[in-house]
């Protein structure tokens, strides 16, 4: 698999699963209310679907993150990593009726230009990998 095809498969992988746990915490959060100290609370909690949406979601992540630090660029990585951020705050814009200010939307725009800012800086800045250079000496 080429090293693009990796990352952006993992990435979107990525951002899935961390989607996939923040908008289960939401619906979670919701299923809480009303908040109590007691044994019949934390039942009531563990009864709903969503709590494990969220555990699964962001246990997903955490693997699907180890992974591409291994092998991802960790400036671009890092950054990437933050794309939750924007695609939470479209999926409650559709499913929680939130709204859409302008500061919210200038920074998504911030985290997307830094996510292409430095993509390509890092493909600039490519230093071969061991087994890359060991190809290119053998031709």
């Amino acid at each position: 698999m080429r090293r693009g095809t990796f990352y952006l498969l993992g990435f979107l992988l990525l951002m899935l699963f961390d989607s996939i746990g923040a908008i289960s915490f939401k619906y979670a959060g919701d299923h809480a209310l009303p908040v109590e100290a007691s044994i019949a609370w934390l039942l009531r909690i563990f009864t709903h679907p969503w709590v494990y949406g969220a555990v699964i979601g962001y246990i997903g992540a955490f693997f699907t993150w180890m992974t591409l630090l291994k092998h991802a660029p960790i400036g671009p990585a890092f950054a990437a990593s933050h794309l939750e951020v924007v695609s939470v705050m479209l999926l409650s814009v559709w499913l929680f009726d939130e709204h859409l200010t302008l500061g919210r939307v200038l920074g998504a725009l911030a985290i997307l230009a830094g996510i292409v800012c430095l993509g390509f800086a890092e493909s600039n800045e490519h230093v071969p990998e061991p087994e890359e250079v060991d190809s290119a000496t053998r031709r």
